[in-house]
């Protein structure tokens, strides 16, 4: 009888496929790590992978995974020997080694090292996009540090919350997916003793990151043939400055001098939206200034300049930007600033784009004609909606969160690393990229909480209680609104009505204002509509504000007499707040005494300082 051949079980062929996967990376297929596969009875029916401190990294061929998990699960443990997690000079507290006793004295707990490890892998997994994760605990709400193992450590001992954080390994729950931590790895440099692990990481990461990063920023491979100037220059930064190098491998660089005439760039320009950067070669640069250009362009993408301009100018919003950015790269002393297209000013250090564009925009016959690096009067942040991103489309993350991330760890990284000096304002908004802005409604709603506090309840019996079912034939109270004294709970609220306001915004935040108003339990507002003057609507439900506007599409817009008629109206409260809605298109100065607010279209700006809040609405 012929034998009959066994056939593989499902368990062991998705193993089989998620080693090809991980063998088929640029990246870990160089680390180092034997596979030993071994079955549940071995392994345990819970756990996945494990390594120990002599690099053997163990699969449990029984264990139920995807592709894509296994091959995260062999990286995570190649990551744990690759980033010497096993070494003890690297481990929190200093593990010693008593050598008159020959004995190893433990000076952390292994429970939370292992953890702070797990998280760590987690965080660069999550980062590089690979395999997909074993359990369903994201990374992302981890509320602690990232950026280090011991920092990690550090948290989890103050909160002594491990049991919550092993969820990140590839061992069973509660269990270690490192096996060797009671004797930590030791090398002794004076006999050249070194971590073999963490040199190949090292070697395998400069070897192949500029592979990795071309196929996930769609460039064209270049073989065969000699980098250019302007790709030589961007892959200086993927090589040897990490803060840019993240950006840099998720764009294209493209010198195409016929696009670049058509176009009008006379240096370089940025499209954010396809990934790509044009430098025109007629420009000249030498490769000092080419480093500069390109990181000039990288931070307008990083920063988010395309989507902070907001419904600005765009071309001023862009000079703004060139501002910030060109004196940033000065301090840090990236290359070599060009003599063309540079708008560099030491008066204007230390200051945001924003603030910078308020400042511009006050002398539009001086700054409206300046030199971009793409030419006089054009930006070179070129805006193409319908571009194509470069991206590939099974990439998980998009554009925006792309930059984001790149830029975040790009400061992590070079921190660690201790690449130099960087600005404070840009390390402070690089910090805010990770901070989503409070929405302009969540901040109204504030501004409602401080002058309209919860009212307070009184017992009734008019309406008596049925919840005390147990006791019908005694009368309880219930608890109802306290009485509203008449325009003691009101504001007073001064709409723009003028042709230059959007219909469909102003609405808009009308519409949210009653929203809130009516959640404050505020019966009425005071409202007073102006365009080039003032017309007293009286007191309106909040819900019916929305209802009574009309857009009169007359001249200029004057604010004043609307706020005067309400802080001289005898039934408006002395102490009454004041929400002004407008588009900025009003008088250079006003003089108010109440308590105020103005709600403004994003993008859109005041011409004079406020003294009150100011929330940009959209």
């Amino acid at each position: 009888m012929k034998n009959k051949k066994s056939k593989i079980s499902p368990s062991r062929q998705a193993l089989d496929e998620g080693i090809a996967l991980y063998k088929s990376h640029l990246l870990f297929s160089r680390l180092g790590g034997y596979l030993c596969i071994y079955d549940k009875n071995r392994m345990g029916k819970k756990s996945a992978a494990y390594v120990d401190s002599e690099g053997n990294i163990f699969l449990n061929q029984d264990m139920l995974l995807s592709p894509s998990q296994w091959a995260y699960a062999i990286a995570h443990c190649q990551l744990h020997l690759a980033f010497g997690h096993f070494d003890g000079e690297k481990m929190p507290g200093y593990w010693k080694k008593e050598w008159e006793k020959e004995e190893w004295k433990v000076s952390c707990n292994p429970y939370l090292w292992n953890a702070a490890c797990d998280i760590y892998i987690a965080k660069f997994l999550y980062d590089v996009k690979f395999g997909s994760a074993l359990s369903d605990a994201s990374v992302a709400a981890f509320p602690g540090p990232l950026s280090e193992e011991r920092k990690i450590y550090e948290f989890l001992a103050e909160r002594g919350c491990v049991e919550q954080y092993q969820e990140f390994g590839t061992a069973s729950p509660g269990g270690m997916d490192m096996q060797g931590l009671d004797k930590p790895l030791f090398y002794d440099e004076s006999k050249n003793q070194k971590n073999r692990y963490v040199i190949t990481f090292a070697y395998a990461l400069a070897h192949s990151v500029s592979h990795v990063v071309s196929a996930a920023g769609g460039h064209e491979a270049v073989t065969g043939k000699a980098y250019t100037a302007s790709q030589k220059a961007a892959m200086w930064f993927i090589n040897h400055y990490p803060l840019l190098g993240g950006l840099a491998s998720g764009f294209k660089i493209i010198e195409d001098y016929d696009y670049c005439v058509k176009n009008e760039i006379s240096v370089a320009a940025v499209d954010v939206t396809c990934a790509e950067i044009y430098v025109n070669p007629a420009a000249g640069l030498n490769g000092e200034e080419l480093k500069f250009v390109l990181a000039h362009e990288f931070l307008h993408a990083g920063l988010q300049h395309h989507e902070r301009c907001q419904g600005r100018d765009h071309e001023l919003w862009n000079v703004a930007c060139d501002y910030v950015i060109n004196g940033w790269l000065l301090e840090m002393g990236i290359g070599e600033m060009p003599n063309c297209g540079l708008l560099y000013d030491e008066s204007l250090n230390d200051i945001s784009a924003e603030s910078l564009y308020d400042h511009i925009v006050k002398d539009l016959k001086k700054y409206s004609k300046m030199e971009t690096f793409r030419g006089y009067g054009k930006g070179d942040i070129i805006g193409n909606s319908n571009g194509s991103s470069g991206f590939h489309k099974h990439d998980a993350a998009s554009l925006e969160d792309f930059y984001k991330s790149a830029l975040q760890n790009g400061l992590e990284y070079h921190n660690q690393a201790g690449r130099g000096y960087l600005p404070a304002g840009l390390v402070q908004e690089i910090r805010a990229l990770a901070v989503p802005p409070i929405p302009w409604d969540v901040q109204l709603a504030r501004w409602f909480d401080v002058y309209f506090a919860p009212l307070e309840k009184k017992r009734s019996y008019a309406r008596p209680s049925r919840r005390q079912g147990s006791t019908p034939d005694i009368p309880r109270p219930s608890y109802v609104p306290g009485d509203i004294p008449e325009h003691s709970r009101t504001f007073g609220v001064v709409v723009d009505t003028s042709g230059s306001m959007d219909a469909k915004l102003l609405g808009f935040a009308l519409g949210a204002i009653a929203s809130y108003a009516a959640a404050k339990e505020v019966p009425f507002a005071r409202v007073v509509f102006c365009d080039a003057c003032a017309y007293d609507a009286g007191y309106l439900a909040p819900e019916d504000i929305a209802g009574r506007v009309r857009v009169k599409g007359r001249g200029g817009t004057i604010l004043q007499p609307g706020v005067d008629l309400l802080e001289s109206a005898g039934d408006f409260p002395k102490d009454g707040p004041i929400l002004i809605i407008t588009d900025g298109e009003i008088e250079e100065h006003m003089a108010i005494r109440h308590k105020h607010a103005f709600l403004i279209p994003k993008g859109k700006r005041l011409p004079f300082r406020p003294k009150g809040e100011v929330f940009y609405f959209s």
